[in-house]
């Protein structure tokens, strides 16, 4: 099983940024292989595919976190020299960054690109550059080995984990096992699978309760504050779309063991809203992004975890609970919906991932279908309860020949017309784009 926890698991051993994720694998162009196609129909679906890199090496970023500038016409993708913003409209490539960066995120407010690189000090600085005139401004400074990993609705908070510097640390337990998840050993001495060493490698960092905090940095003065502190692992942290102070973040490890999802205010001294309670052991919960209206909290749900799918919603302001069922085949690393909440879309995944589904290998468009009373006949209480659905699917892209080491992040245009994965279809690492609407023949 390499997902969800294959996220996770870039993390075991350090303090944790995006930059480790594990959609950052680069695989290289094989030898002799001819250029990937720039423009394809699909012959099992019926759909348009188009490249949208031009460079081996080049990628999109993780699926919740945006790329898009907010009048829709400007994609930023990293590339190995730098980063580049592609033309929405016409598809062409325009440098924006050049050096050795790390793409972080698009700005909802001003559409500049955030980015951060390492300065000859070892610290970290984060910059911006605007899409339209390249112009460059530093925006914070950051401790050696810390990172931000999102920025809120209004771009006047960033937001990051780091281990405690204010009390002792204590060790990290992973750090006497095998880094490679094949040569762990179970208590008994017996041989582990590599799915059953992974997890043994994340419950020994969870086990290790090494304090950490989630802070933010005020983009204007530079001024930090701490969100929260916790000795659990500490991760994932997403702003609202649209609430500039509303955070999620996760608790890291066994997703069977943690309650992964929660909900925390930079403007309030109140505690974290847990998101979801497990009611079966070993159920599951994760892979969580926004809505974007940010009015929901969709993540991946498994009860139990690898047997029975869904994607599930959290309605923040009232609780409201949405479940929508999907096939085995059908399940995904990471899910998205569109800018406007009527459509979804799955990256799908290999037969070694959770589900062991034997035909997972395609991406998803996907259709929320409820499930009414039947004959309008309502039972007692039933709108406090989980209001059930369906996912109807429709397969866009063959993914047959990807390596699913490389997470495809499937994520909607601002237009909802195409849909952006990232894919080593073709050997090296591109960003692609499939058309939601069947090519006409």
């Amino acid at each position: 099983m390499k997902a969800p926890l294959l996220f996770a698991l870039a993390f075991a051993l350090t303090v944790l940024t995006p930059s480790a994720h594990a959609q950052d694998v680069v695989t290289q162009p094989r030898p002799g292989a001819a250029e990937p196609p720039r423009e394809w129909i699909d012959k099992d679906t019926g759909h348009r595919v188009i490249r949208l890199s031009d460079k081996a090496g080049s990628g999109s970023l993780y699926f919740n976190f945006n790329g898009y500038t907010p009048d829709g016409t400007t994609l930023a993708i990293s590339t190995p020299d730098g980063i580049s913003g592609v033309d929405l409209k016409t598809h062409a490539l325009r440098p924006l960054v050049e050096g050795k960066v790390r793409l972080l995120f698009v700005g909802r407010k001003t559409g500049q690109v955030y980015y951060q690189r390492l300065a000859q000090d070892g610290t970290g600085v984060v910059e911006a550059v605007d899409p339209k005139t390249r112009a460059v401004r530093q925006v914070a400074r950051l401790a050696k080995g810390v990172g931000v990993q999102t920025i809120n609705a209004d771009e006047t908070l960033l937001a990051g984990v780091a281990n405690r510097t204010d009390v002792p640390i204590p060790p990290n337990l992973a750090d006497a096992l095998p880094r490679n998840p094949d040569d762990v050993k179970g208590p008994d001495g017996r041989a582990l699978s590599y799915a059953e060493g992974r997890e043994v490698q994340l419950n020994a960092r969870l086990d290790s309760r090494i304090p950490m905090e989630i802070f933010t940095i005020d983009t204007a003065t530079g001024a930090r504050k701490v969100v929260h502190q916790a000795t659990d692992w500490l991760n994932h942290l997403q702003f609202s779309p649209t609430d500039p102070h509303l955070l999620m973040f996760c608790h890291e490890g066994p997703w069977h063991k943690v309650d992964r999802l929660w909900l925390v205010r930079t403007d309030k001294a109140d505690p974290p809203v847990k998101v979801h309670t497990r009611t079966m052991n070993m159920e599951i919960a994760g892979h969580e992004w926004f809505s974007a209206d940010g009015r929901t909290v969709w993540y991946d749900l498994q009860t139990p975890r690898g047997e029975d799918f869904w994607v599930a919603g959290y309605e923040i302001a009232t609780g409201r609970r949405t479940w929508l069922h999907l096939d085995r085949n059908a399940w995904s690393v990471h899910f998205n919906t569109s800018p406007d909440g009527k459509l979804f879309a799955g990256d799908g995944g290999d037969s070694e991932m959770v589900a062991h589904a034997p035909d997972g290998k395609w991406l998803y468009l996907m259709r929320p279908r409820a499930i009414p009373d039947v004959a309008g006949i309502h039972a007692p209480g039933s709108e406090a309860l989980i209001q059930p659905g369906v996912l109807d699917t429709e397969r866009l892209v063959n993914m047959k020949d990807h390596d699913y080491r490389l997470e495809p992040n499937v994520n909607f245009t601002p237009d909802a017309r195409w849909i952006v994965f990232r894919s080593n279809m073709h050997g090296a690492n591109h960003v692609y784009a499939v058309e939601v609407a069947k090519a006409e023949r």
